[in-house]
């Protein structure tokens, strides 16, 4: 019987009180709400960040390679339209270096003969196909002075390119015959459909 007594006077002391857990416990006044975070819920801008994860998550195999190509599309959209505003991360290796930007630069802000040159051309094929003498004759001339026009007029940019890399870069490593090509093909171009696009307007001061 004294061990029967014993047991449950040791169960009595290892039953905790609850008015000590109370009092263990950070006072709180009445009007206390406790937050999401301590009731162990997620708050709504975590909920939200969630949402978005798994909206952008592929569900299968096909949706994956759907968001690849769109993202794909938009790099390519991306560098196209870095390469068009001469971006250097996005420009080709022939349109790289502050040289080749001065070279686009003295093309860019000069009128040149090249950009005439194509229409003059078309209007010769088209005079040398009319069966009228006269017609044949005034094409052969116009397809003459046009060719000596552009000839004269890339002999003065190779002269302009070399004149002002020699006085921006004299330490330059770039061959001055590729720059002088590289502008007399610019000048070649329409000036619409220029890559890079010009960044000067005709006739401003390099």
């Amino acid at each position: 019987m004294s061990s029967l007594f014993r047991r449950k006077s040791a169960d009595v002391v290892a039953t905790p009180d609850p008015a000590e857990e109370v009092t263990g416990a950070p006072a709180r006044p009445k009007s206390y709400t406790p937050s999401k975070k301590e009731l162990g819920q997620a708050t709504p801008k975590r909920q939200s960040n969630a949402r978005k994860v798994t909206a952008a998550a592929p569900a299968n195999r096909r949706e994956a390679m759907k968001q690849m190509r769109e993202r794909q599309r938009e790099e390519r959209a991306e560098a196209t339209e870095g390469m068009r505003n001469g971006d250097e991360r996005y420009l080709l290796a022939r349109d790289r270096g502050a040289e080749r930007a001065l070279v686009r630069n003295v093309i860019d802000a000069r009128r040149t003969v090249g950009t005439w040159f194509f229409g003059g051309a078309l209007i010769v094929l088209i005079g040398s196909t009319v069966q009228v003498r006269e017609i044949q004759l005034a094409s052969n001339l116009l397809w003459a002075l046009l060719a000596v026009a552009v000839i004269v007029d890339s002999v003065l940019i190779a002269r302009k390119v070399k004149k002002m890399v020699k006085e921006r870069f004299p330490k330059s490593d770039q061959k001055i015959g590729s720059l002088q090509f590289y502008g007399v093909m610019r000048g070649l171009t329409f000036r619409r459909m220029r890559v890079p696009k010009p960044q000067v307007e005709l006739g401003q001061k390099i």
